[in-house]
């Protein structure tokens, strides 16, 4: 039996294929909203006499908000941390999501990590771990020295991804090398995982158990959804769980780690420590140091037993003791008692003293009358103690950087 003639033809039909292919083109060249390049001068909108008062007002409500949410209570820390950071070099790494891509942002906030938790855990130690293919790989020890941490993360081989991670391996290799820390420490690891899955050879339920015995906190930061068994490592370790939304909603969620973090009920009552503060030498003829077993020039002595090591904070490898300076545990010791929040004085405060900052010694602006400017923040903030006046820019630096407030060291 022949087939069915087809159908006649109809320009109408012609119209609708020509209409579909229309459509597809123009989608096409417009492409995706997440893959169009952001430019963020044109967030920048002036008001109706042409000035940006607006959006420097929007960013110092930003700045409030963060200074509001610091935590200044005077809590039990502790304040020398031996912390392992995990990152995920799966292939999930790759995905653009995150300008320029999730490895190069995580690389890059990764060596800013570094840096500043040095700069404000200088009695620590920070060691690396790499996980790709299925796989997890120590990269650098533990070790207080940020250079060679940054070094390691620089090198070309340390950047290439594989497959896919695995979690539970790195917990282990993690774990391993926790076990043999002194007590005294906290002991913690943070993970930056860009993946929705894990391979793991086992269950990583008996690697939760063995952190929650070890005393072992573990915070995960994902790049990508909430997975279930990454909150529930966080929970059962008194660790923290962050998914992230943009970058600088990563790099908030990142160094809100560089503050140590408080110690729990169940932890170890605290022991004292044994601490060198050694002598630094000059020497014409190099001479064998015991950390790197190499002559060099200059270093430093332990009292204990005279040993040689290069550079502070160290461990001893000779008799173990802990070797430091003394800027080292100042830097340590604002964790302990930081400063208070300072209080928001309203516009219509009026006075000699309200004429000045006391910090940068810049003016204030003058009080608005009326308008949209009236409803905004102050730009003035009392430290309760001192009763000294400073701006916004004074108040975030005492707080984030200098840690002591002028006022208060100046009585």
């Amino acid at each position: 039996m022949p087939p069915p003639p087809p159908p006649p033809y109809t320009q109408e039909e012609d119209v609708d294929v020509d209409i579909e292919g229309d459509d597809e083109d123009t989608g096409k060249e417009q492409g995706l909203a997440w893959e169009e390049f952001k430019r963020s001068w044109d967030v920048l909108q002036e008001d109706e006499e042409g000035s940006l008062q607006s959006v420097v007002a929007t960013i110092k409500q930003q700045q409030i908000r963060r200074r509001l949410l610091r935590d200044t209570d005077t809590i039990q820390r502790g304040i020398i941390r031996f912390l392992f950071l995990v990152l995920d070099l799966s292939n999930a790494m790759l995905e653009k999501d995150l300008r320029p891509s999730r490895l190069d942002l995580t690389l890059t906030l990764a060596e800013s990590f570094i840096g500043e938790y040095f700069d404000q855990n200088p009695i620590s130690q920070l060691g690396i771990i790499i996980t790709r293919d299925g796989v997890a790989e120590k990269l650098t020890e533990l070790s207080g020295n940020p250079m060679e941490h940054i070094r390691a993360l620089k090198e070309k081989k340390n950047k290439e991804t594989a497959g896919e991670p695995s979690l539970q391996n790195a917990l282990e290799t993690a774990r391993s090398s926790l076990s043999h820390v002194p007590t005294h420490g906290s002991r913690e690891v943070l993970v930056l995982c860009g993946s929705l899955t894990t391979c793991d050879p086992g269950n990583i339920f008996d690697t939760i158990d063995r952190f929650k015995r070890e005393k072992i906190r573990c915070s995960v930061i994902g790049l990508t959804a909430e997975v279930q068994v990454c909150r529930t490592i966080a929970k059962e370790t008194n660790g923290t769980y962050g998914v992230v939304l943009n970058e600088p909603h990563y790099k908030d969620l990142l160094f809100e780690l560089v503050t140590p973090p408080a110690v729990t009920s169940s932890a170890e009552a605290a022991s004292l420590v044994a601490m060198g503060f050694p002598r630094r030498i000059t020497e014409r003829t190099p001479s064998m140091c015991m950390c790197h077993k190499k002559p060099v020039l200059g270093g430093y002595v332990c009292p204990q037993c005279s040993a040689k090591v290069c550079e502070l904070p160290t461990d001893c490898d000779v008799c173990g003791m802990a070797l430091v300076a003394s800027p080292h545990l100042a830097r340590s010791y604002h964790h302990l008692f930081p400063v208070k929040n300072f209080v928001e004085v309203k516009w219509d405060a009026s006075g000699a003293d309200t004429a000045r900052c006391f910090g940068c010694r810049s003016s204030f602006e003058t009080p608005p009358q009326s308008g949209a400017l009236a409803q905004r923040a102050s730009d003035r903030f009392r430290c309760p103690e001192c009763k000294h006046l400073f701006c916004l820019e004074c108040d975030l630096f005492v707080h984030e950087a200098l840690h002591n407030c002028p006022g208060c060291a100046q009585r």
